[in-house]
């Protein structure tokens, strides 16, 4: 057994994790208790780690259209494409949209190429769906985009404020070490439309009004200028635009009364929230998703900044605001210039940073203007003005908005070439040429977490068949396109060398970024490269915690206050009367290439979902786990119900998980339109004008399979409603549909596929019942349950007969009967993801064993005792429960 320290490639945290392999390809995985980030913490996501570095679904191999191809011929069809559409129609007709997925060193060598050598800037980032108002934010308020504090902050700080953010679900180990910071004198806020599991834990909550951001923080502006406790001596020597915000102020009563009506709150709140700010000194201001995928996101993050500049709560310890980065290397990504506003080490396209990259590099064709962002570069790519788009590491036909314009837009483009871990994602399957990349456990390079700390990654699997790093692929295909003196790279540090030494380039002090100490490093250092916050200047490799308060870089040195108006608020009316808010869940990853490959991270929340306020959930005539219809002016999807009070009235939440490749219609982004933040270019995710109504099914069925793609031929049947989830030994597919039309096709559809297997075929006509399996040898391989709607055993009984190698005549019966062989009664959903711990099991520690606090259902069962994600459930479940013994 080897043991390799590398970095989780999960959400922006960047949590070291030790990995321990055994015979080639099998995996344990434990938090790296050294690493400054998570300190031996991990999430469940992480945890699960195991379970997603198999082969299954793995792209091994390149191809052109459906045909396997050697590595020198793929590459020389993707020279030859990109060279051919220069020649033709201009280096503007190229694009690359790259990934936050990416190493540092792939992010340089895809940009390099695209800006220096094809000489157009049109590579942009699936990052821009995450934070590009951040990076917007922060460059008109520091003149660079800069994080000013480190995670300590969060530790230190006496008020934390968390605005759009549910960290407890997405930066899970972040908030446990604020929760594990918390005592008498520390509070924590929660600012979202929802009662997220990050609010259990909160001392305050205030549920505003979507939209209403600005309006809030310009409210809390007013506040701490009227009652004293601006730092005004802080504010004239280190930045301007005080005057300019002044009139904006003005335009608009800013009375506590005033500001509650419009952000929807009760007046007491928000006066004690204004009071509470005002009179901590120090206060760190987190902000997330919420913030910042909004038509005014920018604004948003400008508002948040400008209280910590008015008070002077920024740059020293336990203050600041603080942006979480969703994507494990979104950072590393601006570092390089993976937005197309970007050059690379942070530099724009201001004259002099285009004459000294452009010297650096030796670049012949410096691209010289900006390049279309990642909304724009899709719009171009349907109307033609692109004709080639080389995609890597991510999946747009899922996670960008209007993704039926995303799909017509590829399924147009005369060459897409797709760089991907993974045969089959919803883009993969646009492409013409398919390029096998080394996927998380097989890469080499180094990642920027959201608090800017640089940490490697550390290849620990060899890479399968011919899979191979992004890096090596980008630089092949520049050598082969003439340019190999500029892409003559050995290995990645060679990459990160270079990377380094052009942040120092000309800089003196000038620029934010600087890792130029860094640039010497050999090889071995490399290797074993420790954690590390940049600026690290030259002459130093130790790396800068905070960055200095009083030096900023707007051309007098100062920071901005940015005077921004709130917004008009989102619309319903008519057809639309509901907005739709979308994000993620606790235990899965974008689209799921990875997470969904993991039984017990699906064991949490199976299935895709909506939830609905009662209120609205009454007046909709919608029931709790039903099934409804949600339509918006691009498209429509079909979900699981899910009714709780969590929910603000009038809105929705769906998660954005699910595609075409595991749901019948799941795909978030086929709702939501490609309105964009028009300084950031960041599209909102937030509040898109929906229709909902019930769905009632007239049959539901299961569907267990060994094989991983049977929603093509579910999709082929029309079947309205399936889901796949992976368990032990295979898939189950929910399955319901809205006809009484035969579901023996899809069986029919399976047993031809198979011929000679053997088939149980069991009907109870007067209960509307049916059951089909297919057995190879004494071995199950697929098992088709339908009934009508509440007639089905609960899916967790029948499960676990694909793991059954032999299926002997107590399996049958189970079959046929849908009951547990055992007599045991089914223990529910997953609760805690790490230890694989049931509702069941944690009702029967409260129940039977005494439990009456989470800290005894921890050391009783272990929940919640990792990564403390499902700690907020565990409280309310033991809430739930108590009240029933009470009662």
């Amino acid at each position: 057994m080897s043991t390799t320290c590398t970095t989780c490639p999960y959400c922006g945290v960047g949590c070291g994790l030790e990995i321990s392999v055994r015979e080639g390809r099998a995996i344990e995985v434990a938090g790296d208790a050294a690493h400054p980030a998570n300190r031996g913490r991990m999430c469940s996501k992480s945890a699960a780690l195991a379970d997603t570095v198999g082969l299954e679904g793995r792209l091994l191999a390149p191809r052109i259209g459906r045909r396997p191809v050697p590595w020198d011929e793929a590459l020389e069809a993707v020279a030859r494409g990109l060279a051919r559409t220069i020649a033709e129609h201009g280096p503007d007709a190229v694009a690359f949209y790259v990934s936050g997925q990416l190493l540092t060193e792939d992010y340089y060598v895809a940009n390099k190429l695209m800006k220096g050598f094809i000489g157009a800037a049109n590579i942009d980032t699936n990052s821009r769906l995450c934070m590009a108002s951040t990076v917007a934010g922060h460059k008109r308020a520091f003149g660079a985009d800069i994080v000013p504090g480190c995670y300590e902050d969060l530790e230190q700080a006496e008020l934390v404020v968390l605005i759009g953010a549910n960290s407890a679900w997405c930066h899970p180990v972040l908030y446990q070490r604020i929760i594990a910071a918390r005592g008498p004198d520390k509070r924590l806020v929660v600012i979202d439309p929802r009662r997220t599991a990050t609010c259990d834990e909160a001392d305050m909550h205030l549920p505003l009004r979507p939209g209403t951001d600005v309006r809030l923080m310009n409210g809390l502006f007013a506040h701490l200028l009227e009652t004293g406790h601006a730092d005004e001596a802080f504010a004239a020597r280190a930045t301007d635009g005080l005057s300019a915000m002044r009139p904006i102020l003005a335009a608009q009563d800013q009375s506590i009364a005033a500001v509650a009506a419009d952000c929807g709150l009760d007046e007491g709140l928000v006066a004690a929230f204004f009071t509470l700010f005002g009179q901590t000194e120090k206060v760190v201001t987190l902000f997330s998703q919420g913030v910042n995928q909004s038509a005014c996101g920018t604004d948003k993050v400008n508002a948040i900044i400008n209280c910590h500049l008015l008070t002077g709560r920024i740059g020293r310890p336990g203050m600041g605001p603080f942006s979480l980065t969703g994507q494990p290397n979104a950072m590393g990504g601006r570092e390089v210039g993976g937005l197309a506003n970007q050059l690379a080490a942070h530099m724009g396209f201001e004259a002099d940073s285009l004459s000294r990259v452009a010297r650096f590099w030796k670049a012949p064709r410096l691209a010289a203007r900006p390049g279309l962002k990642a909304v724009d570069m899709f719009d171009a790519v349907l109307d033609g003005r692109i004709k080639a788009i080389w995609i890597m590491g991510t999946n747009p036909a899922v996670s960008l908005p209007d993704s039926g314009r995303v799909r017509r837009a590829l399924d147009a483009c005369p060459l897409v070439i797709v760089s991907d871990c993974m045969e089959t994602t919803d883009t993969t399957a646009f492409a013409h040429i398919l390029l096998p990349a080394a996927a998380w456990g097989e890469k080499s390079g180094t990642v920027t977490n959201s608090e800017r700390r640089i940490s490697r990654q550390r290849a620990f699997l060899a890479p399968p068949g011919q899979a191979r790093a992004d890096w090596r692929i980008i630089a092949d295909v520049a050598c082969r396109m003439g340019f190999a003196s500029a892409f003559s790279y050995r290995t990645a540090a060679d990459v990160f060398r270079e990377h380094a030494a052009l942040s120092g380039f000309e800089n003196g002090g000038r620029r934010a970024f600087d890792i130029s100490g860094l640039a010497g490093i050999s090889d071995a250092e490399y290797d074993a490269f420790p954690p590390v916050q940049w600026p690290v200047p030259p002459g130093r490799r130790e790396g800068t915690p905070r960055l200095p308060r009083h030096r900023y870089f707007h051309p007098r040195g100062t920071a901005a206050m940015v005077g921004v108006a709130p917004p008009p608020l989102p619309a319903t009316a008519g057809r639309y009367p509901m907005l739709l808010n979308t994000g993620r869940i606790r235990d899965q990853w974008h689209s799921m290439t990875r997470t969904g490959l993991s039984p017990r991270l699906a064991a949490h929340l199976a299935e895709p979902f909506v939830e609905v306020h009662p209120d609205d959930a009454r007046t909709f005539k919608l029931e709790d786990t039903g099934l409804a219809r949600m339509e918006s002016a691009r498209g429509t999807a079909l979900l699981r119900v899910g009714v709780t009070d969590r929910q603000r009235k009038g809105l929705l939440f769906a998660p954005i998980h699910w595609s075409d490749d595991n749901a019948a219609s799941a795909l978030a982004g086929r709702l939501i339109g490609a309105i964009c933040d028009p300084v950031s270019g960041q599209p909102a995710f937030k509040q898109t004008p929906v229709a909902i109504a019930p769905y009632r099914p007239a049959w539901v069925g299961y569907l267990f399979s060994r094989e991983r793609t049977l929603g093509r031929l579910l999709r082929r049947n029309r079947v309205d409603y399936w889901v796949r989830i992976p368990m032990a030994g295979g898939y189950a597919y929910e399955l319901a549909d809205g006809t009484a039309r035969s579901v023996r096709a899809v069986f029919s559809a399976l047993a031809a596929a198979a011929p000679g297997a053997e088939v149980i075929d069991f009907h109870d006509p007067a209960r509307g019942r049916h059951r089909w399996a297919m057995l190879h040898g004494h071995a199950l391989t697929h098992c088709l349950m339908t009934a009508p709607p509440g007639g089905l055993p609960a899916r967790e009984t029948v499960a676990g007969l694909l793991d059954e190698q032999y299926f002997d005549v107590d399996n049958r019966l189970l079959l046929l009967s849908g009951c547990t062989n055992d007599g045991q009664e089914d223990k529910g959903p997953l609760i805690c993801s790490c230890f694989g711990v049931s509702l069941g099991a944690i009702v029967d520690a409260i129940a039977g064993s005494g439990a009456r606090s989470v800290e005894d259902i921890g050391a009783m069962l272990k929940a919640g005792t990792n990564c403390g994600s499902c700690r907020p459930e565990l409280k309310s479940i033991l809430e739930r429960e108590m009240e029933e013994v009470a009662a």
